[in-house]
Parts: C-alpha cells; structure tokens; sequence
C-alpha cells in the first residue's frame, strides 16, 4: 500500500517544496523504500513546453516525451528514479481534458463542475500507477491563498478523509524571516501560512521551517504551540552551502525521522547515506578547478539551463574538480571579433547549449569558430551542435549556411524535421502546426561509429539512448561536404537519416549532439559526455 506525502508551501513562492521534495525523497530511498514524486501545477498551461525560460525557467522532458517542469529534474537527480508522463499535471491539462470529455458526452448530461469533476481528475491523477511503491511524494506547485491552487487543495484535503488512516501526511515548507533592525525571526508570517491552509480544510503534521538563521528552541515550540503540531514535526531548514548538502542536513535535523514518525512506522532501518557523503566530499574537497564558459541566450535567468548547470557540476565531481562557470550572452559575440578573444582565451572549455530562434546565433558560430581555430574543449547541446555544423558548411564553402529556423536560406545546413521513426512508429509534423508538444520528444536511440571519440566515451558503447527536445536537424544531404572539413558525423539514428553526434578527431575535445544529456546526469552517476568535457577541460587548464 502506498502511502502519500502531500508538500505545500506558504508564505512566499521559490522557497524550495521540489528540492524539499527531492532530499525526502532520497533519505526515504536510503532507508530502502521504494519512492516516486509528483507535482501539481496550477497554470492553466498544458505544459510548459510553450513558455519562455525566462518565465519558468528550464523545460525537463522525461523519457516517455512529457515536457514538464524543472522540479522534476531534481527529483530524477536526487533519486535516479526516471520520471514519467504522469508525474506531471497541470491545470491546464485536468480542463482540457475534462472539456473534451464534456463534449464527448461522457458527463451524460450533467453540470460539469469543480467538484466533483475537477477534483475527482485531480485525485485519479495522484492514485494512477503506484503499485509497488512504499511512498509517493505530491508536490503542489504555488503558495497557499493563490487561487489557481483551490482545485489540487480541495483534492488534498478529500484524498486525506478518503484514504486509510495513516495513508497521507501533510508536509508545509513556510518562511521565518529574520528582521535586522529588530534583530529577531519572526514566526507570525508561518502562523498566517497555517491558519490559512487550515482554512482549506488541511492540516499539516510537519512544517519545514526555511530561514537564513537558526531557529532557537523557543521559537520553535512557538510555532509548534500555534500551529498545533509537535515541536519535534518543526524543522528547521537553513541555507545550505550546496543543493547536494540538503539530503544530509535534513536528516540531521530529524526530517525522515519525523516523517515516518507521523506514518506510524517505528521500525524502519537506519538510512544508508555513503553514497550522498561520497557526493558532497567531491563538492567540497576538489582537487583541480577549470572554468567553462556558457555561450548561451537565456543566461539572464540560471534556471533556464538549471541541469546544465547541475552536469558541468556533476561532471566536477567526477574529476574531483571545482567547475566555475562563466555565462556568456552570446550577442556580444556579433560584433568586434577583439571582444570574442578576450572573453574566450581565459576558458578552459567552451558550451554552446540548446535555445530556440535566431537571436544570438552568429555569435555562437563565432564562439564554435574561436574553440576550433584555438583547440580549445567544446561542447555544443543541440542548437550548439547545429552551429558546429553551420560553422563547418562555411568553412567547406557554403557562405550562406544557416538554419531555416532562422528564416529563408538557399543553403540549409539545418532544416525543420517533417517525420522521424518512433517507438509507436512514423510521426509527422507540419511547419505551420501547433508548437506544443511536437517537437521530437523523449528517448531515442543513436548507433555510434565504432572506434569513435563518442564511442570511447561512452565506455565502448555503439547503442545509445538520449533525450531529445528539437523540431529542426542538421541536414544529412551536407555530410560530405562538413566531413571533407574535418567534422565527423560519429553518431546517428537507426534508419541513418538524422544526424545524433559529430565530432572532430583532430580535435583536443570537440564534440557536438543534438540530443540534451544533461537531463541524465546524477551527481552521484554523473553523464560521460560531461565527465569526459570537464576532464578535457583540467587538461586544458595545464596548458593556459
């Protein structure tokens, strides 16, 4: 029987519920249960597939083809329990298809409502595909009061009276913020954040108390005394030094314990942490330290490539080397070519990361141009390895070459991909189609060229399996023209229509994919694209 754990937040938003969710999530694992997380997120989106980054920031897609939200990253990270289609729902996505039910006639005449209908999808959404599990882990996107989340409350708090007692417990990540000119936190605004979730009929059995100083004694028996809970289920939740700190410091503070206190369980086993110790020692203890620069269009905003940053890290870890990176917009690169010398000649590595449209394109074909000419590590995501491309059809030649993304070209080195195999068979798409959910989405294999540079990096491997997020391919038509300049295409699809990886042999470290391997990456088994990437990168290091 699985047991749910539902995670709210109050107070203020971005106060951490998903990587809260996370690091519970790997102590319950290290005590040996079996554990899957879920989040409810109450835009009216279907998924954020079509939102900007600087909106919400990165877009995760899992190996089943669902866009979802970034949340899910860390909690694939923090586990290593991939992530499905159905651990993400929007409200967009619970009205759509209840309004397509609706017209169906499945409702036979009733008053489609709220209640029962909304929540009742709500519900089967969170009860869907548990079997085998010890625990699942429902993260509600928001804050308490916000009424776009009235629906996924209202569902929490039925689910709770319906299932068996000591099925579900509440979890509230609040605020105490620290007031200078008083000197004192202050707990009133954890107060208000309770009385108002207990006013939607839920109440919280422990509160993740989230402040920048330690919480004294007496300020959490306080919180316990108004709140109604006991004053061990008040935990304290500092500032860490690094995410990767979270799991242990909660544990320190009782957090685990506390969960399982309130299910009933006394019993379970002390929780095996040497893998998560291992991790923050590689953090904390480097032994080598590069810097990587990131010529990328969405650098404003750090969350839009959140586990691209969490890969070069983990890539670190692996190396036991610090990796500081250097976000770069690459519009600066369009102009003085001086400018592209002095922000680059200092890197021990360069990456051009995914991205969609025109701007900021030239300058990252200056920045694969500058990592080629130099013999300086590069690594392009699949916009940066279309660049590469690009970059080496100018150099065979093709002076026009560009993406027809970008607009009309009498010479497309990168077009927009109209059809591709799939595990349930032809897909096809139309330039002028929907923007939502068509790209070519989730896990595809690649075959590697044997005796490759990629293939050696994947440990010998000639079958590989990656993500994939993109509605535009390098054009296969090119190859010989980009390999008679050096560029190797090393990895492709199984029918060998679509490019999947070039690289260049001659290189210190150049390799281009257009699939995104940082959504595999784990910092305790970190992705051997960025093992390989950051070792190149200290070796670079020597050289500077």
């Amino acid at each position: 029987m699985a047991r749910y754990i539902f995670i709210t937040g109050g107070v203020v938003s971005s106060l951490g519920k998903g990587l809260m969710a996370a690091s519970l999530a790997a102590l319950l694992q290290a005590r040996g249960y079996k554990v899957r997380i879920r989040k409810f997120d109450p835009y009216l989106n279907v998924d954020p597939g079509t939102m900007s980054p600087y909106q919400h920031g990165e877009v995760y897609v899992t190996d089943d083809g669902a866009e979802t939200d970034l949340d899910l990253g860390h909690y694939e990270r923090f586990t290593g329990v991939s992530a499905r289609q159905s651990d993400n729902v929007t409200s967009g996505r619970i009205y759509q298809d209840i309004i397509t039910k609706e017209r169906r006639g499945d409702y036979l005449g009733a008053t489609v409502q709220v209640v029962p209908h909304v929540t009742d999808a709500i519900k089967e959404f969170a009860l869907a595909e548990v079997e085998d599990l010890d625990f699942v882990l429902c993260e509600i996107g928001g804050t308490v009061g916000d009424i776009e989340s009235l629906p996924f409350m209202e569902a929490i708090r039925q689910l709770r009276n319906e299932l068996e007692p000591m099925q579900t417990l509440s979890v509230h990540v609040t605020l105490v913020p620290y007031i200078a000119a008083a000197g004192e936190l202050k707990t009133k605004p954890t107060q208000h954040s309770v009385r108002e979730l207990a006013s939607l009929g839920i109440k919280p059995d422990v509160l993740l108390c989230r402040s920048e100083h330690p919480l004294p004694d007496g300020e959490r028996r306080k919180i316990a005394q108004f709140c109604n809970v006991r004053a061990e289920s008040v935990i304290p939740a500092l500032d860490a030094p690094s995410i990767y700190s979270v799991p242990l410091q909660y544990h320190n503070e009782g957090l685990d314990g506390e969960v399982l206190r309130g299910f009933g369980i006394t019993d379970a086993p002390e929780p095996d942490l040497t893998r998560w110790q291992d991790v923050t020692d590689r953090y904390f203890n480097p032994e080598g330290e590069v810097t990587i620069g990131v010529v990328g269009k969405y650098v404003g905003l750090q969350d839009a490539y959140k586990s691209l940053n969490e890969a070069l890290v983990h890539g670190g870890m692996a190396n036991r080397a610090k990796v500081n990176i250097r976000w770069i917009d690459a519009e600066v690169f369009e102009g003085d070519e001086s400018d592209i010398a002095a922000k680059l000649e200092p890197l021990h590595g360069i990456l051009v990361p995914g991205g969609f449209g025109e701007r900021g394109s030239e300058g990252k074909i200056a920045s694969v141009r500058f990592a080629r000419e130099r013999n300086v590590p590069f690594f392009g995501i699949c916009l940066g390895m279309q660049m590469a491309c690009i970059e080496a059809a100018r150099l065979a030649g093709h002076d026009n070459a560009s993406s027809t993304e970008f607009g009309d070209t009498g010479e497309p080195v990168v077009g927009i991909i109209t059809e591709w195999m799939s595990k349930a068979g032809l897909q096809t798409r139309e330039a002028g189609g929907d923007l939502g959910g068509t790209m070519r989405l989730g896990a595809y294999p690649a075959h590697l060229a044997a005796n490759s540079h990629v293939s050696a990096i994947y440990g010998g491997a000639t079958e590989i399996s990656e993500r994939h997020r993109h509605r535009y391919e390098v054009n296969a038509a090119y190859r010989e023209s980009l390999e008679g300049t050096g560029l190797v295409f090393s990895g492709m699809s199984p029918d060998g229509l679509l490019p999947e990886i070039v690289e260049r042999p001659d290189h210190p470290w150049f390799v281009g994919v257009q699939f995104h391997p940082e959504l595999k990456s784990r910092p305790f088994d970190p992705h051997p694209l960025f093992s390989g990437f950051v070792s190149a990168a200290l070796r670079q290091s020597r050289l500077v």
